[in-house]
């Protein structure tokens, strides 16, 4: 059996609003004032309002940062004793304090002053790969520095319902770019996502037709996705499984990009092989994830297109150390050859992009990956950048993100020591700043 590729998803009872509802009571976030059935709710009852809900999101937070040392990442300028200007969210004015006096002076009434003498003032930070399902977990990143994130998919679209909740609460959740349900050929009890799912219970082979993966993708887009998480190797955290055997052909990479990019989206590839790191790009992916083994061959083409790295050096550190042998010796073995691939990549001019690959309540700081970039041997800014601009440019917000200078968001992270000699301050922000609003740990 295959589906009829000139057959829409068929319409469900159960719309993209219900959706989100249900993702966000399975994020933990229920509660939460300004869920989508919460907006949902006040824009047809015109008592919202009254009982403290709105259809519109809130302004951002309006703060001064006065007296750190301001590191801008696209420029590498350092500026001491440095002002950032926010205001309702948004970067009103960053730099010297002379260029930044009148800006001070129009907000000095309504703003929070946060003194940052001593420390350094960056950015903050973007994590290109993590997997967030619950509220608590997005938190975590977000209180260790990862003010904006693309999710690494979640089982029942519970990245969905944190990114709206991240427009309701910015203090409590990063801006997402959210990936939804996986294409992977083997949906397991994710095809419980989503009622327009079921009628691919029935292939024997599972997700592998054209006309499966179109459908796949097609309802993550209705279901309002950012962007296409899909695979062409098997896992590397599973003992059972080998990282090295090729699950999707260049044919099949291919049909789930274009459909993808019908609906305006964009592709991220779990990989690991040479070859199917080699068919991924060629299928036109927008970023390898892993891709332990990649060739200098595949560089160069990754580097001609444009297509991104993302090596998620950290998730395999943490593997080395997992309790399972099997899975300890994995990790030991990767970790050397992504770094050397890490550094080979940089050199020949392919872009780079760091991720945590986080998932399942145990999240990595984000500045964890910027060290071991460094010690791939990176340089320390070219490392940075890997979570700045280089990241925000990967996934779409490289107007907004990575920089704090006008017109940008406001979201920052303050360091106690001089992150340039040593990235590692990166791992233990002593401040996190979100849309304006300062973050509790």
């Amino acid at each position: 059996m295959c589906v009829d590729p000139t057959t829409p998803p068929p319409p469900s009872r159960v719309t993209r609003r219900g959706v989100l509802a249900g993702a966000a009571v399975l994020a933990g976030g229920a509660a939460l004032t300004g869920t989508a059935a919460g907006t949902a709710a006040a824009a047809e009852d015109p008592k919202a309002a009254a009982r403290g809900t709105s259809s519109r999101p809130p302004r951002g937070g309006t703060l001064i940062i006065d007296g750190g040392t301001l590191l801008d990442p696209l420029t590498g300028r350092v500026t001491e004793d440095a002002v950032v200007v926010i205001e309702d969210g948004t970067v009103r004015a960053a730099g010297t304090r002379k260029a930044t006096r009148n800006d001070v002076a129009a907000v000095r009434k309504t703003a929070r002053v946060i003194q940052a003498e001593g420390r350094w003032v960056l950015p903050g930070l973007v994590d290109s790969h993590i997997h967030l399902s619950t509220l608590t977990d997005a938190h975590r990143a977000l209180s260790l520095g990862a003010t904006s994130i693309r999710s690494g998919s979640t089982a029942f679209y519970q990245d969905i319902a944190l990114r709206e909740l991240a427009r309701w609460s910015p203090e409590r959740v990063p801006r997402i770019r959210a990936a939804g349900i996986f294409v992977t050929p083997k949906l397991g009890d994710t095809i419980l996502a989503d009622p327009d799912l079921a009628p691919l219970a029935r292939l024997k082979d599972g997700v592998r037709t054209p006309e499966a993966l179109r459908r796949v993708v097609e309802v993550n887009l209705s279901r309002g996705v950012d962007v296409i998480k899909t695979r062409v190797n098997e896992r590397a955290g599973s003992p059972t499984e080998d990282p090295l055997t090729q699950v999707y052909s260049r044919e099949q990479l291919s049909a789930t990009v274009a459909a993808a990019r019908r609906g305006g989206a964009t592709v991220l590839c779990h990989s690991y092989s040479e070859k199917g790191i080699h068919d991924a790009v060629v299928a036109g992916v927008n970023s390898i994830e892993h891709g332990v083994y990649l060739g200098e061959h595949t560089m160069r083409e990754m580097r001609r297109r444009g297509t991104y790295f993302t090596p998620t050096l950290a998730a395999m550190a943490s593997l080395a150390a997992d309790p399972n042998p099997i899975l300890a010796e994995r990790g030991r073995r990767f970790l050397p050859i992504a770094k050397r691939a890490v550094l080979r990549a940089h050199e020949l001019g392919v872009p780079i992009a760091s991720g945590t690959d986080s998932s399942g309540g145990a999240v990595d700081p984000i500045g964890r990956e910027v060290e071991l970039m460094r010690e791939a041997g990176l340089p320390a800014l070219e490392a940075i950048r890997t979570a700045t601009t280089g990241a925000a440019r990967l996934i779409g917000l490289s107007r907004s993100a990575g920089r704090l200078a006008r017109g940008f968001r406001g979201d920052a992270v303050l360091v106690d020591r001089d992150p340039l000699r040593d990235v590692s301050t990166l791992k233990s922000p002593s401040t996190v700043i979100s849309y304006g609003f300062a973050v509790e740990a």
